[in-house]
C-alpha cells in the first residue's frame, strides 16, 4: 500500500510509528522551579551527535491537566535533564510513570523508585536505571504541528556526564545483553534488546 501522510491511510491505526522502529526510550527526570521532581518516558528520543555527545527528545501535545508537559516545561525553565536508560526488568515500573497525573505529583515516588544525586545537573537520576545521561539544554526547536490547538517541540541536549553501572560492563564495554534496553515499537508494542551480535565493516 501507499498513502500520503496528508490524507487518510485507511488503516485501523496510524502505522507511522511502526515504520520507524525500534526507538530507544529516554526515561527523563527533570525538576520544576519549586523543586518537584518529574519522571516520564519518551520514545521520540535518540542520539544525534557524538562530539560533543548530543541527544534529542520530541514532545507532542499539551499536558492533560493544562499547559506544557511537565518534562518540557522543566527543561525549559531549568535548562537541565537526565535521560535514564530503561532496562527490561523495569518495564512495568516505567509504565506506571506514563500515567497523566497532576503537575505536582512526583512520579518517582508514585512508581516506588529511588532518586540519586547527579554530579553536574540539578535533576536527580533514577538509581535503579543502569545508565544515566546528564544533559544541558542546547536548543529548543518548534516543529510544524498539524493537530489543532497543539504543539510539536524538539529539545536538543548536550550530554555533560555519563553514569554507567559497573555491573553492566564486560571487558570495559557496555554489555547490552545485561541490560536488555527497552524500546518502543508502534501501537502499544514494545521490545527489548536480547541478542546483540557483532558485524564488522569491510574496512575492518
Amino acid at each position: 500500500m501507499f498513502y500520503k501522510t496528508s490524507e487518510p491511510h485507511g488503516l485501523p491505526h496510524n502505522p507511522f510509528k511502526s515504520c520507524v522502529a525500534p526507538r530507544p526510550i529516554a526515561w527523563v527526570s527533570s525538576i520544576d522551579p519549586n523543586g518537584i521532581v518529574n519522571l516520564a518516558p519518551y520514545s521520540f528520543f535518540n542520539a544525534v551527535a557524538s562530539d560533543p555527545p548530543m541527544v534529542m527528545i520530541s514532545f507532542n501535545g499539551y499536558h492533560e491537566h493544562g499547559g506544557e508537559k511537565d518534562t518540557l516545561a522543566n527543561i525549559k525553565s531549568s535548562g537541565e535533564f537526565v535521560a535514564n536508560m530503561v532496562p527490561r526488568a523495569l518495564k512495568d515500573v516505567m509504565n506506571v510513570t506514563t500515567a497523566p497525573v497532576a503537575h505536582e505529583v512526583d512520579e518517582l515516588e508514585l512508581a516506588g523508585l529511588t532518586t540519586e544525586d547527579s554530579m553536574l545537573v540539578k535533576p536527580p537520576r533514577v538509581k535503579e536505571a543502569p545508565i544515566h545521561l546528564e544533559c544541558a539544554l542546547h536548543q529548543e526547536i518548534k516543529l510544524p504541528c498539524t493537530l489543532k490547538d497543539s504543539i510539536n517541540t524538539m529539545i536538543i541536549g548536550q550530554v555533560l556526564g555519563v553514569h554507567i553501572r559497573d555491573e553492566v560492563l564486560t571487558d570495559g564495554m557496555v554489555d547490552l545483553s545485561k541490560i536488555e534496553p527497552l524500546a518502543r515499537l508502534g501501537y502499544l508494542q514494545y521490545s527489548a534488546v536480547e541478542n546483540p551480535f557483532v558485524m564488522r565493516r569491510p574496512q575492518d
